[in-house]
């Protein structure tokens, strides 16, 4: 089994590469804004009470995010590993992701990093603002503050699991093709026999 974090700032290829890994390797994409989605449309008792904090602009508290991956990974109990994208996003978060691998006789396998400028980054989210039409992808300013808040916050967990996983922590240039990022990826798999 192989648990891999997957995480970098907001544009920088994440989920692009994690369908490609999951067709690849038959993991389970994890991701914890689609489990608030589900969880909210199933109306769920976390869900609710997720959806509680989200309606009033907060941030949903860290341990309602874990019950609801516990949950999530419960439900996949066959399953060949899981590729986290979107959690942990801090230190504690990264902590609580621990202790939950652990009640569940887990560990992460390794951690990913995509690296991307903020100008790329910048560039990318405005594109996607207009493809799809979400509404944090289309200011700029809004742009610029998310990839802040990302640096500010998230980008702390590379020296955590550097030092934590040491040759299992990975950064790749993500301003490359996409075929070129995933082959990276594959070669990196692989490694761990992860084929």
């Amino acid at each position: 089994m192989i648990n891999l974090v997957l995480f970098g700032p907001p544009g920088s290829g994440k989920g692009t590469q994690a369908k490609l890994i999951v067709n690849y390797h038959e993991l389970i994409h994890i991701s914890t804004g689609d489990v608030f989605r589900k969880n909210i449309q199933d109306n769920t008792s976390l869900g609710k009470l997720a959806r509680s904090y989200m309606d009033k602009g907060q941030l949903v508290p860290d341990q309602v995010t874990i019950d609801l991956l516990s949950s999530e990974l419960d439900s996949y109990s066959d399953s060949k590993g899981f590729i986290f994208d979107g959690f942990p996003r801090t230190i504690l978060q990264a902590k609580n992701l621990d202790i939950l691998m652990n009640n569940q006789n887990m560990h992460i396998s390794m951690v990913i990093s995509l690296e991307v400028s903020e100008n790329e980054l910048v560039k990318r989210l405005l594109n996607r603002g207009l493809d799809s039409g979400r509404a944090d992808d289309q200011d700029e300013s809004i742009v610029r503050n998310r990839i802040q808040v990302y640096e500010n916050q998230t980008s702390v967990l590379k020296k955590y699991y550097s030092e934590k996983l040491e040759n299992a922590f990975f950064s790749i240039n993500g301003e490359r093709d996409v075929d070129d990022i995933f082959s990276d990826l594959k070669k990196i798999l692989l490694k761990y026999k992860i084929d």
